[in-house]
């Protein structure tokens, strides 16, 4: 362990650089993340337990969440609004979405999802997907989830819906 003393040198003598220098220096020695923007979003109509919106992308094989990387500067709640309106045909305000709890989910591989939900009443909403990023956007009961990507089962599981949330926190 450095002593006190090295530390204190250490802080003094970085606080004394130019900022431009600090910011190079702490971003060469601080760990980088990918950040995403999720939205879960429900059926307001549905009775108990509910219904979940679900994404069906290449190659096809398992259902994902409406979600995307932020672009540089974004705010993730503009984001997770843009991702879903581009990904389902959603379109909602920023105001309409409502933080998750946890808001962020960090994964071990490298990224961070910023998590945010909000409920539209299904009947009234259309679904529109290009073919080409999404192949299909469908609503799904949460007590009967089709297959779901093994990120969509982990992020789902932090929230004590599907096949991970059995108690066992999930792999990210």
């Amino acid at each position: 362990m450095i002593n006190r003393r090295v530390r204190a040198l250490g802080y003094r003598t970085f606080y004394r650089l130019p900022v431009p220098l600090r910011r190079r220096l702490v971003r060469l020695a601080v760990p980088k993340y990918t950040v995403g923007a999720v939205t879960l979003v429900t059926d307001s109509e549905a009775p108990a337990p509910g219904r979940l919106l679900l994404l069906r992308q290449p190659p096809g094989y398992s259902w994902t969440l409406p979600a995307g990387l932020l672009r540089r500067a974004e705010d993730p709640i503009v984001g997770a609004a843009r991702e879903l309106a581009e990904e389902s045909g959603v379109r909602l305000d920023p105001q309409q979405l409502s933080p998750a709890v946890p808001n962020a989910v960090v994964h071990r591989a490298g990224w961070v999802d910023v998590v945010f939900t909000a409920q539209v009443p299904a009947s009234t909403t259309e679904l529109i997907v290009d073919g080409a990023e999404v192949f299909e956007a469908a609503w799904h009961p949460l007590d009967d989830l089709p297959r779901l990507s093994r990120a969509t089962a982990n992020l789902l599981g932090y929230y004590g819906i599907g096949p991970g949330a059995d108690g066992a926190t999930p792999a990210p």
